[in-house]
């Protein structure tokens, strides 16, 4: 059997990982999202163990202790992670495993699965991400702030990546991201 090809999506928050990466895995069932963890609030509509594990900084930092994560980061005053043991199950069982976390975090990853896809996913403006941040209305002004000028630390890296993704257009963005598994695929 074919093992899995392990996939990191990363790029600024409001890039439209999360929206992309949907729509793929609509259209694809060898891919396994990765469910991360994290210490920040859910948001409306997000439920533990869908969107993500949502743990306490205790808990988060437990696990940290145990060596669990095959990355983890803090972002804007919040950790998040990938639990490693999940991710080599589906790998092993022959399913395309998807991470969406942080520049921080994938940086982490590439460090220790050299074998890792690496795409960043970029906007197609900086003012297109700051009006896509603002047009969420989950956080206020500050937060806002404050992930944009993480986001502008972050497009710095996006060369390093073995490709990057401009979201200008959705469809044209899916279909590019369909045509990287492809190549991989085959």
């Amino acid at each position: 059997m074919r093992k899995g090809t392990l996939y990191v999506f990363t790029g600024p928050s409001g890039a439209g990982k999360g929206t992309l990466l949907a729509r793929l895995q609509a259209q694809d069932d060898r891919l396994f999202y990765s469910i991360s963890a994290t210490t920040r609030a859910p948001r409306p509509g997000e439920t533990d163990g869908v969107q993500y594990y949502f743990l306490s900084k205790a808990e988060f930092e437990e696990k940290i202790a145990q060596n669990a994560f095959l990355e983890h980061a803090r972002y804007v005053d919040n950790y998040y992670g990938t639990l490693e043991a999940p991710v080599n199950e589906k790998l092993e069982q022959g399913f395309d495993v998807v991470l969406e976390i942080e520049v921080q975090g994938a940086m982490q990853v590439h460090e220790k699965r050299p074998d890792a896809v690496m795409v960043f996913i970029a906007p197609p403006s900086f003012e297109e991400l700051a009006a896509r941040l603002r047009g969420r209305g989950t956080e206020d002004e500050e937060k806002v702030l404050k992930r944009l000028e993480t986001a502008k630390e972050e497009l710095k890296h996006q060369n390093e990546f073995d490709y990057v993704v401009v979201n200008d257009q959705l469809d044209r963005a899916v279909e590019e991201l369909k045509g990287i598994l492809a190549k991989r695929r085959t």
